[in-house]
């Protein structure tokens, strides 16, 4: 079954969804074991809870989703890298914030987001040790609590908020840079929050938080389904010049595929107001 065939985003959301909570408990088996962490050929941090994540996902997608493109970070760290064409494809980051998973903070979270028209448009950001999942489709935007990789209580809908004074500018908790804080320093007064992952993203789109400058790299995998909903909360994504954030960049001659540039998400034009 194509993307085009399948009913809408809603059926979409829920696939997502469910792999990620499967997804979740592989990672948080790991998680209570005495794991070891490898060096990929960037320096950054791989783990079996990758890779069992990573695994669990794309076999579920393969299964629902025969033939649609899914770009996932460990196959493409192992070059296998599908044609996405110009229709929708699918990104993964099994593991989103490997160093907090290591470090044992909490703040990692599984990514699976749909993207159509060089946007993610549906996303599921599940954070497992948590215990929340946050997700969004064109439209619509929510947040439900989870224990041991179950949905529970009732799913609520979730939106961004109008700026409020001082603004609350989340960072990120392991790639803070120079150029990032002096961003921040263009809004006096401003409260700054360090937090790891896409958690960062949902801060914005569950209304406890105003602003996230990225001033580093990212790939395309650990911002899309943040972003997703993001968007579908009501906030935006721009690069600092105003310009969109778009997807399934390849051949670019300043980095490698599917690499971002720099970026600012927010909660709207409202809080332009606040920069020095």
């Amino acid at each position: 079954m194509a993307l085009s065939a399948l009913p809408g985003d809603e059926a979409i959301l829920d696939l997502f969804e469910r792999l990620a909570l499967d997804a979740g408990r592989a990672v948080m088996a790991v998680y209570a074991t005495d794991f070891a962490a490898d060096a990929k050929a960037d320096a950054s941090p791989v783990t079996a809870a990758d890779h069992a994540a990573e695994a669990i996902i794309l076999a579920g997608l393969r299964k629902e989703l025969p033939g649609a493109p899914c770009v996932a970070e460990e196959e493409v760290a192992a070059g296998r890298v599908p044609d996405i064409g110009a229709g929708p494809f699918i990104l993964v980051d099994p593991l989103d914030g490997t160093r907090e998973f290591v470090s044992r903070n909490g703040d990692f979270t599984v990514n699976i987001a749909l993207v159509r028209g060089r946007v993610p448009v549906v996303g599921v950001v599940y954070a497992p040790a948590r215990g929340m999942l946050y997700s969004g489709r064109p439209g619509a935007a929510f947040a439900v609590a989870t224990a041991d990789g179950a949905i529970v209580g009732r799913r609520r809908a979730i939106a961004v908020r109008p700026p409020r004074e001082p603004l609350s500018i989340v960072a990120s908790r392991s790639h803070l840079t120079p150029e990032t804080a002096a961003f921040i320093d263009r809004f006096p007064g401003a409260e700054t929050v360090s937090v790891g992952s896409s958690l960062k993203f949902c801060l914005l789109a569950s209304g406890e938080a105003d602003l996230y400058p990225r001033f580093g790299r990212t790939m395309e995998w650990d911002t899309a389904a943040g972003d997703a909903v993001l968007r579908a909360a009501g906030g935006r994504m721009r690069r600092p010049d105003g310009s969109p954030l778009l997807y399934g960049k390849r051949g670019q001659a300043e980095d490698v595929d599917f690499a971002n540039p720099w970026f600012v998400a927010d909660v709207g034009e409202a809080v332009e107001a606040f920069r020095r």
